[in-house]
């Protein structure tokens, strides 16, 4: 029986193991963002997972916006891609990219990208800025996030990580965790993945198993 929970447990060891792993190399917790919406497609789409890393980790150090010259290509463009959350926005964390930082009172219409406004500093509640921070964007969405009204001018204290490389449909199983524990509470979703897993977990073996014995049969002594 031992031997029996020890291998249904040791996939999930393995799974923990290397996420701290991952998140001692990049200094963030969790080291993986799950991607709910297609707001930054098509380079990162729903259901894929992200990694992320610390804003200020080597050698990956500080934050370059979109508009800056030199900016590194980060997930299909310029300009680093971050998680960023803020305050009593009633909304789950940001992944988006930086356009450009702004400092407090600017008019910063000036020196945005017209196509991505929807009028002028007058018609925008986030500008002129309130404050230091970044503008900030969606790459499949039309807008500045400040212009479209989806975040105010982001603080960099409300920046948790930033991306750096995104992996296809890995991020589904998080996102319907997430969409289990906003429906029926974190331990009735928990029971429900342990017991799934030790089901798919007892499963493999009889099913390793079952192969195991057809193989020895096929090859005993025939009479």
């Amino acid at each position: 029986m031992n031997r029996k929970a020890a291998g249904l447990l040791a996939p999930a060891a393995a799974v923990l193991l290397v996420a701290l792993v991952v998140a001692a190399v990049a200094g963030a917790w969790p080291p993986f963002v799950a991607v709910e919406s297609g707001s930054m497609e098509p380079a990162v789409e729903r259901g894929d997972l992200v990694v992320v890393t610390a804003t200020d980790r080597f050698p990956w150090g500080g934050l370059v916006g979109h508009a800056e010259p030199g900016a590194p290509t980060r997930l299909g463009d310029r300009g680093d891609v971050v998680v960023f959350e803020p305050p009593d926005a009633g909304t789950r964390p940001i992944l988006h990219r930086i356009a450009f930082p702004v400092s407090a009172g600017e008019d910063w219409t000036d020196r945005a990208d017209p196509a991505l406004l929807d009028g002028d500093c007058d018609d925008i509640a986030a500008c002129p800025a309130p404050r230091d921070g970044y503008v900030t964007y969606g790459d499949a969405n039309g807008e500045y996030d400040q212009s479209a009204g989806i975040a105010p001018v982001v603080r960099e204290e409300w920046i948790s990580a930033k991306a750096l490389v995104s992996a296809p449909d890995l991020g589904w199983f998080r996102v319907g965790v997430d969409a289990g524990i906003a429906r029926l509470g974190l331990l009735p979703t928990a029971v429900g993945v342990g017991g799934a897993a030790a089901l798919a977990g007892g499963f493999g073996a009889v099913l390793i198993g079952l192969i195991g014995r057809i193989g020895r049969g096929r090859d005993g002594p025939r009479e």
